[in-house]
């Protein structure tokens, strides 16, 4: 049984359970799927993000329902912003880990294979330019991702978003409701709308361009940073619903509104990694 007499302490969770036997089964179907499996590895994967999705949604309405009770004090939202904090700091290593990659790539790695006796001993026909397609062009004919367009674009999109996800919390913060719904719908509306325009671009470096995942360690590590980074950007899109949602229902207050913080501080984030992305991947 829950009790909030001096810290909130919850009951036995089977949500947690339920959540990894999701992540269980999405994993065995896409191993399954990577193995030339077509029907039972997307049937699993299908399931398992179903089970997932379940316990997404029974999670998250059994803290909503706690939160709203008056069952968390303040220590416990001590308690989850220094989690958040830690989760975010996770997610920074995450990102510095691939953001180091292209940088030993393309300054380092790319550098010693074109040149010295590596370059002879290696490939000798090997060219130290960036972006490269790999020895011998084993990576095809590409054309690299320009910066100007639709990732211009996204920029001016997702740093948008993170104004009206600002002006949203002022609006909780001075208790005019009104004003936090419209700040989210327009966050949200902003942040779906970069991950619609961020498939065109996948599209047009498909079908156009000659880009694709298999187009040497430039399109691989291009693909990488910015599949990773429109995942956590579909991701908190989904959050920041969640939130729009439960402040439609009249959820949170000025001195009680944890998830929306944590809402607004992975969005923000998720802002910040784009600017270092847009930079490190589309210009440089």
């Amino acid at each position: 049984m829950s009790t909030n007499v001096a810290y909130y302490i919850p009951h036995k969770a089977t949500w947690p359970v339920i959540g990894t036997a999701g992540l269980v089964t999405m994993l065995a179907g896409f191993a399954n799927y990577l193995n030339g499996s077509s029907s039972v590895g997307p049937a699993f994967m299908v399931a398992g993000l179903v089970v997932f999705i379940i316990m997404l949604v029974g999670w998250f309405t059994l803290q909503a329902h706690e939160s709203e009770t008056g069952m968390y004090n303040h220590d416990v939202g001590i308690s989850y912003r220094m989690g958040m904090m830690w989760f975010i700091f996770s997610e920074i290593i995450f990102f510095a880990v691939f953001f180091s990659t292209l940088w030993y790539t393309r300054n380092l790695s790319v550098q010693w294979l074109g040149s010295g006796a590596t370059k002879e001993l290696l490939h000798s026909a090997y060219q130290a330019t960036w972006p490269t397609n790999g020895p011998g062009d084993v990576g095809g004919k590409f054309e690299p991702m320009s910066a100007w367009g639709l990732p211009f674009l996204n920029t001016l999109i997702l740093l948008s978003s993170g104004v009206s996800c600002t002006w949203a919390h002022h609006g909780l913060l001075a208790k005019n409701r009104d004003q936090l719904i419209k700040g989210l719908i327009v966050t949200v509306a902003l942040g779906f709308l970069f991950v619609m325009f961020q498939a065109f671009e996948y599209h047009e470096a498909y079908t156009s361009m000659g880009l694709t995942l298999g187009s040497g360690v430039y399109g691989s590590t291009f693909f990488m940073l910015t599949g990773f980074h429109g995942f956590h950007v579909c991701v908190g899109a989904i959050i920041l619903s969640v939130v729009l949602f439960r402040s439609w229902k009249g959820h949170f207050q000025p001195e009680n509104h944890f998830a929306f913080e944590a809402a607004a501080w992975y969005w923000h984030f998720v802002d910040v990694v784009w600017l270092g992305l847009f930079v490190f991947v589309y210009l440089l």
